[in-house]
């Protein structure tokens, strides 16, 4: 199984990413770490890409979509695979069309207002552990480590208002495009515990599968 996974920032996509790899057996790609893969290993597209980056400008789609089709050759994605942040964009929908094979795009939905306070209200700590303000009770440091809890720099009111309207513009109308080709499956990502949301995506999968 192929699956495309979709949702704006703070819908709870990393969280049901994890749980979906193991679950269903799937390779989980993020378009993040195929790009610093190949920076780092110095390939061609991805010394191309960090002219980009590097240069403060976003990478082209077409270079993005040749980075994703050249991983999605390689063999270990054979046995099922999850794209986790591709496609962002009807056109990297269209191209994505012409080299792999998708059986489901799987949207986790959360209401705009609901999205701000999630990522308003986190706290992160180096370990990697994160946290809402409203379950600390106060507390300003981490249960795991014991480290100082922070606010990442991007989490404030305009940045997570204006990743959110981008997400609106080119990435919401993804789900008219796989809706029409009868490969749409959404689950409200806004009710319910992160465990209640992944037996309900579960729950739509295996009827399809």
């Amino acid at each position: 199984m192929n699956i495309i996974l979709l949702g704006a920032p703070g819908a709870g996509k990393g969280t049901q990413a994890v749980k979906l790899a193991e679950k269903y057996r799937l390779l989980h790609i993020s378009t993040g770490d195929i790009f610093r893969a190949n920076i780092k290993g110095g390939t061609p597209i991805g010394k191309l890409a960090a002219s980009y980056i590097d240069a403060g400008k976003l990478v082209p789609d077409d270079v993005t979509c040749e980075i994703v089709k050249d991983r999605l050759g390689k063999e270990d994605v054979k046995g099922g695979y999850m794209l986790d942040g591709f496609p962002r964009n009807l056109y990297q929908a269209e191209q994505l069309d012409g080299f792999a094979a998708i059986d489901v795009c799987l949207n986790i939905d959360v209401d705009p207002a609901l999205l701000m306070d999630r990522i308003c209200g986190r706290r992160v700590c180096s370990c990697g552990a994160s946290y809402h303000v409203s379950t600390l009770n106060g507390k300003t440091t981490c249960a795991r480590c014991g480290k100082e809890l922070y606010v990442r720099k991007d989490d404030n009111p305009e940045t997570v208002g204006a990743r959110i309207e981008t997400y609106e513009k080119q990435t919401a109308p993804l789900i008219d495009y796989y809706k029409k080709q009868g490969k749409l499956v959404a689950v409200d990502g806004g009710k319910g515990s992160p465990d209640e949301i992944f037996a309900e995506i579960c729950k739509q999968l295996d009827k399809i599968l």
